[in-house]
């Protein structure tokens, strides 16, 4: 179980995908609808398909073309926003996090979504999942032009939205993003145990993670 000193908490900075949205979603997307959809319309094979885009995901992930749909829309010649939504059903709150928001929110914290997602996944996301009501602000590192794995990315905020990193808890599916955060200084890191609800529990290495949102209540 994690305990959080809330009284050394001022502001909590929270990701979307993984954290408070079940990964399983972007996941399914990236890893099976796309490829599929690629293949129909490319005339190919799906085991070409993957061949072909898994060496792309490989060469941008962690950098903000990996999490822009525009990018990926003109690489490979499709839609991304309307394939998302060809399966947005799938997107869903991980547990209690909707509970986790209203309590930090009513307790006085300041609560600041920042998400790499591009705004056009935010926006769908927010058009499923009525969260925005929670949250101060909705950054999305295409607001900088740096993604929350870039030092530039906390400088930007930091500018924007003037908080005291040492009094911040930041909760993050992303070990490569928690380690920034963490140069950067932020003062409470949490990982995520298990982003993913179809895909089991995954090591958080020197973080310690989360489990279960209404465990980090106590003492709020």
């Amino acid at each position: 179980m994690t305990h959080l000193n809330w009284n050394t908490i001022d502001t909590v900075l929270l990701d979307m995908d993984g954290t408070l949205l079940d990964l399983h979603f972007d996941n399914h997307f990236w890893l099976e609808h796309l490829p599929q959809r690629y293949a129909e319309h490319h005339g190919i094979s799906r085991a070409l398909a993957d061949a072909e885009l898994m060496p792309l995901f490989r060469e941008h992930a962690g950098q903000l073309n990996w999490y822009c749909t525009d990018f990926w829309s003109r690489e490979l010649r499709l839609s991304i926003p309307d394939l998302k939504r060809e399966v947005a059903e799938l997107i869903a709150l991980r547990p209690d996090a909707d509970t986790f928001l209203g309590a930090i929110r009513s307790a006085g914290k300041r609560v600041i979504l920042i998400t790499n997602a591009h705004r056009d996944s935010l926006s769908l996301k927010m058009e499923r999942i009525e969260l925005a009501p929670y949250f101060e602000r909705m950054i999305s590192s295409h607001d900088y032009g740096f993604a929350k794995e870039n030092q530039q990315f906390w400088f930007a905020l930091q500018a924007e939205v003037n908080f005291d990193p040492a009094r911040s808890l930041f909760i993050d599916d992303s070990l490569a993003v928690l380690r920034s955060a963490r140069t950067y200084g932020i003062g409470h890191l949490l990982a995520v145990r298990e982003p993913d609800s179809k895909a089991g529990p995954k090591d958080t290495e020197e973080f310690a993670a989360v489990d279960d949102y209404r465990e980090l209540l106590t003492g709020l």
